[in-house]
């Protein structure tokens, strides 16, 4: 468990506090591509670490990420006009690039000095991989841009998507770090006893320290087929990576993959979770009717989502439609989809999770070595050092695996090609 002290590093990322700090060392995603669709188009509104911005694609295709108020009376720019590289405040005209420097005062005469000074806090974008990417933090402290392997993969070969969860981001961070919960909560076949995490509902688990963050390795004891073996990887400051090549029922999966989530704060309440996959290799096809599938499987496909937003239709308001015929007799939980039945959970927390109530077992080993660094981390923050995960060459090159090793190999060398990149 955390200390109530120790609960409020971890969890708070608004500015100004140590772990706001923290997260701000980090290329963030700040909106998917696909919100900002057309160059001049309609800006969005953006909230991450508790920073209310505007986000805009300019004339040229750029896009900029700039406060959500007009220096000069403090009107939204989310109204503003969005035209010839700059976003136009309607009020009085004011218009910034996407630098955040005023290049235009139409309000004022003809030739005054005030337009050199008038500045708007601005922060730099990077896009890749269907991500609009934020820095957040200190200027001279910019890191190298993102480069996870499956922002590589080509667009065909890679699907994201983005969804709004209703509590803190660490509660969500620690749901995708807990192999052991996929047993239960995500038992959608009760009594089919050759899916491979029913096989083994207690996993032996062991971590090893990263350059940026951690692996861990969860173990299942499947009889004499050997050892169900899944590698995961914490990406810091709040990604998990895990690679799904192996069905539920233990045959290869149609479409080899790997998965992953980014929790990114809104603010300390509130995150939107980035969800991505990419396949194993390039002989992989994912075509646009799979990727479909794959989102309403999990719970958060176009049918899934109240329009207008990234709000499942199933959740707090509603029980998240749970069917307690279904949960006696079809699934553990009742409540359809994997996406789901983890917000269920996790939002059920509250808001903010107490960790200083928490009993933890030996399937709660990522989450403690997670903590443990993520404290780390803020502290080396706070103190103007270099926390893990920074720098991009540190995790490039690392990639998630799971399958089965047969009775007396050793995954270690089972694994060595397959968890390095691909792409």
């Amino acid at each position: 468990m955390l200390t109530v002290a120790e609960n409020e590093r971890a969890t708070r990322v608004e500015p100004g506090t140590p772990g706001g700090k923290f997260f701000r060392r980090y290329w963030l995603p700040a909106c998917l591509s696909t919100e900002l669709p057309e160059n001049d188009g309609a800006p969005l509104r953006v909230r991450l670490l508790g920073e209310n911005l505007v986000a805009f694609r300019d004339t040229d295709g750029k896009v900029g990420l700039v406060e959500a108020y007009c220096p000069h009376r403090r009107a939204p720019l989310f109204f503003g006009r969005n035209e010839e590289c700059g976003l136009r405040c309607v009020y009085h005209g004011w218009k910034f690039d996407q630098n955040g420097d005023c290049v235009d005062m139409p309000s004022e005469p003809t030739g005054t000095t005030l337009k050199a000074k008038v500045k708007i806090l601005a922060y730099p974008t990077v896009e890749k991989g269907g991500v609009i990417w934020t820095y957040m933090g200190p200027k001279e402290e910019q890191p190298p841009k993102p480069d996870y392997e499956w922002l590589r993969a080509p667009s065909e070969k890679r699907n994201v998507s983005k969804t709004f969860e209703n509590c803190n981001w660490l509660q969500g961070l620690e749901g995708g770090l807990d192999t052991a919960h996929s047993s239960f909560a995500h038992n959608n076949h009760m009594g089919e006893k050759s899916v491979l995490r029913q096989r083994d509902r207690s996993p032996r688990i062991d971590v090893e320290r990263t350059d940026y963050g951690y692996y861990y390795v969860s173990q299942r004891d499947i009889g004499a087929d050997g050892s169900y073996v899944r590698v995961y990887h914490y990406v810091m400051p709040a990604q998990q990576m895990r690679a799904n090549t192996m069905g539920w029922f233990g045959g290869r999966n149609e479409v080899p993959r790997l998965d992953g989530h980014i929790w990114v704060p809104i603010d300390d309440y509130t995150t939107h979770v980035y969800n991505w996959n990419c396949a194993y290799d390039s002989t992989i096809e994912m075509s646009d009717a799979w990727k479909a599938k794959r989102e309403a499987d999990m719970g958060r496909g176009m049918d899934d989502i109240i329009p207008g937003t990234f709000r499942l239709k199933k959740n707090q308001s509603n029980d998240y439609l749970i069917n307690r015929e279904m949960q006696k007799t079809k699934n553990f939980t009742g409540i359809v989809g994997v996406n789901t039945q983890d917000f269920a959970l996790q939002e059920g927390m509250g808001p903010i999770c107490d960790r200083s109530k928490e009993f933890l077992g030996t399937s709660d080993k990522a989450i403690v070595a997670m903590r443990r660094i993520l404290l780390e981390g803020i502290a080396t923050a706070e103190n103007g050092d270099k926390p893990r995960g920074v720098d991009a060459q540190s995790y490039r090159m690392v990639r998630p695996h799971d399958r089965i090793v047969p009775k007396g190999q050793d995954w270690q060398d089972a694994f060595e090609e397959e968890l390095k990149a691909k792409w």
